[in-house]
């Protein structure tokens, strides 16, 4: 890991044109928790889809570029929320990776960012269908080549938070930066945080394989399809409940319950977002906090990119100064049914 000559971590110099590690410290509500984020930054192309996606032929969009990158909308929540945000992560020496850093810190975020001289910042197109629902196809760029030198040891400090995004872990190449990370900030008696990021990579790496990566850590966030994929891996992990005379939403609650539950044997809590179904968090002991999802009423979901990436903001901003579990969900909840109201993942605030 890179170092200065006063023994602090000396990342590249930043794409704005300064050095990341003297940038002034975003203006935090007093008494705000620090959470220290890492993982990807990038370019959102987001297609508002007309209707159904029509295979070898036009589908009509609305065609925006907003800011992305799942542990960036997470610092850019946290920072409208009051918290000291600082985000970790790599960008191409490009107009991207500048605009990105720009637009990060306009919105309070504290930007430790590598850059690469060879890749190009990160762009994901995202097809968004009516309903609000989303399908991402990613090109990491200069995310992928994330290392453990480009992590700055000065922020990992006794009382903040580390939050890692999933795909630096599921992604092979930035893996050993994200096992640094967590080795880092639980050496210096930091909490931890992992979102499991998507169920296809996770799938792809092994998820018996990334519940040993994150073993020990105090919160996984995951969404009901990661939470399957987890649970199915985990030795306790108990069968499904099937079709009863139950509603949906008990029913979803109670496998949630369940997979969650077998999560919390890795982790101190399991946290399972579940949509319109609202969240739940289990903690290692078996017992189970469950809230409703914040009624959107006439509104309808326009874009849930970044939902689930606000959720953790949320929770989080809560989580960490309060000890109620119910509170930190609802703060989760209303914060993610803010985000699918909007186009693109970031807030605006």
């Amino acid at each position: 890991m890179n170092r200065s000559a006063a023994g602090a971590a000396a990342p590249d110099q930043d794409p704005a044109g300064t050095e990341a590690s003297d940038q002034p410290a975003a203006k935090a509500a007093s008494g705000a928790p620090t959470v220290v984020l890492l993982g990807d930054v990038m370019t959102d192309l987001v297609a508002r889809l007309a209707g159904p996606l029509v295979p070898a032929s036009d589908s009509p969009a609305r065609i925006s570029v907003e800011g992305g990158g799942a542990a960036a909308n997470t610092a850019s929540w946290l920072a409208g929320l009051g918290a000291r945000s600082v985000l970790l992560g790599r960008v191409g020496d490009d107009a991207a990776g500048r605009a990105a850093a720009n637009g990060l810190r306009a919105h309070g975020v504290e930007t430790r960012f590598a850059i690469d001289r060879q890749r190009p910042t990160g762009t994901v197109i995202v097809l968004v269908e009516p309903g609000g629902e989303r399908t991402m196809v990613p090109d990491a760029g200069a995310n992928e080549a994330l290392t453990a030198d480009d992590l700055p040891y000065d922020v990992f400090t006794s009382g903040a938070h580390l939050h890692l995004s999933g795909y630096t872990l599921l992604r092979p190449s930035s893996r050993e930066a994200a096992l640094a990370a967590l080795d880092l900030a639980h050496e210096a008696g930091m909490t931890t945080s992992v979102d499991a990021a998507s169920v296809g990579p996770l799938e792809t790496a092994g998820a018996e394989r990334f519940l040993d990566w994150i073993n020990g850590i105090d919160v996984l966030f995951a969404n009901q399809a990661e939470a399957r994929t987890l649970a199915s891996a985990a030795h306790s992990a108990p069968p499904p409940i099937a079709a009863t005379d139950q509603s949906p939403a008990t029913i979803h609650r109670l496998n949630s319950v369940s997979a969650a539950r077998a999560i919390a044997e890795h982790c101190g809590l399991a946290v399972v977002k579940l949509g319109a179904f609202g969240a739940l968090a289990c903690s290692s002991t078996g017992d189970y906090e469950y809230v409703d999802a914040v009624p959107l009423g006439a509104d309808v979901a326009i874009d849930s990119t970044g939902a689930g990436d606000a959720f953790a903001a949320g929770f989080l901003r809560q989580w960490l100064t309060t000890p109620s579990l119910a509170e930190a969900l609802r703060s989760g909840c209303v914060l993610a049914a803010r985000a699918v109201r909007m186009v693109g993942a970031r807030s605006v605030s």
